[in-house]
């Protein structure tokens, strides 16, 4: 942790001794931390409800609730768990000191303490949760960055193969149904030469935004690449994502997409494929869709064709 600074971190001390919390508050201060000194132990959660120390130095004596029982119950709840709790104590039982570290506590100072070695004590642990949570945030990125497609922010072609896969075994296990729609941007190559392809990624990324508000939540939309999408619809048969289709059709034929004062008519071709319980892989059913969506280019665009040929608009 290259640029560690005392004042981004705030720190509760609790402790029933009004001498021991003058000079704890004293010494963080001086080192430039944040501090809230609380005298009673069950005034630290209603705190913490409103707003969430860095770190928290706990007294192993108080009354009515004691550092342990407090220790647990900050540590019951989820938001709490990864804060590091140091006691300070005067007590060297060991067998408290053992139930401190079982119920998540990281470390334990005694009393009469040393300034500097609380301090120590009170930044390695801050820089090790810092390091986590930073590491944290690195694989959510690393897992959103695998999964989600970098212009449209909406699924991958991986990630939905992944998914689909997994639906395709559930639907044949529990005998249920999905429908697929795989849909292609009308004369994109047109798009591309006319306006450029800073306009043609707006494009995409505007289709694809049209594309997750006209299904439901619970169903799956992804860019099957460059101006092709696919769209998983749970619990549908033919109909109903015949159904999906002609609506996203024609809410993309009225879509306004303008680009630097220039208005681009844009719009898409749809084939339509419903679950089989003969298919043996979800590849044959995005096949039958895939032959839906040659046949509705092929006949004209700006239309819907199911997986037996029927042509809707």
């Amino acid at each position: 942790m290259t640029d560690y600074n005392p004042k981004n971190f705030l720190i509760l001390a609790v402790d029933d001794n009004s001498v021991n919390r003058i000079l704890i508050e004293k010494i963080l201060r001086k080192e430039g931390y944040q501090a809230k000194i609380l005298a009673h132990s069950q005034e630290v959660l209603p705190y913490m409800e409103q707003i969430n120390p860095d770190l928290i130095l706990l007294d192993l004596m108080m009354p009515n609730i004691n550092g342990l029982e407090l220790c647990q119950q900050i540590k019951l709840n989820p938001h709490f768990q990864d804060i590091p709790v140091i006691f300070i104590t005067a007590s060297d039982e060991k067998q408290d000191l053992l139930k401190a570290f079982d119920l998540g506590a990281v470390d334990y100072i005694t009393k009469p303490f040393h300034n500097r070695e609380l301090l120590a004590r009170i930044k390695t642990h801050l820089e090790l949760k810092f390091t986590r949570d930073e590491l944290k945030k690195a694989l959510v990125e690393l897992e959103k960055l695998a999964t989600t497609d970098e212009l449209t922010g909406i699924s991958n072609r991986r990630n939905f193969s992944t998914l689909a896969e997994r639906e395709f075994n559930l639907a044949k296990r529990q005998k249920r149904y999905f429908a697929l729609l795989i849909l292609d941007i009308d004369y994109f190559k047109k798009i591309n030469d006319s306006h450029g392809h800073i306009a043609g990624d707006f494009v995409i990324k505007s289709v694809a935004q049209q594309c997750v508000l006209s299904i439901r939540q619970e169903d799956l939309c992804a860019r099957w690449g460059g101006e092709e999408f696919i769209i998983f619809l749970s619990e549908s048969m033919l109909e109903d994502g015949i159904a999906v289709a002609r609506r996203l059709r024609q809410d993309i034929e009225e879509l306004s997409v303008a680009f630097e004062s220039e208005q681009i008519n844009v719009t898409v071709s749809i084939g339509v494929a419903v679950y089989n319980p003969e298919d043996k892989n979800v590849n044959q059913t995005i096949i039958r869709g895939d032959m839906a969506l040659y046949q509705a280019k092929n006949s004209g665009r700006n239309r819907v064709v199911d997986e037996n040929g029927v042509c809707y608009f």
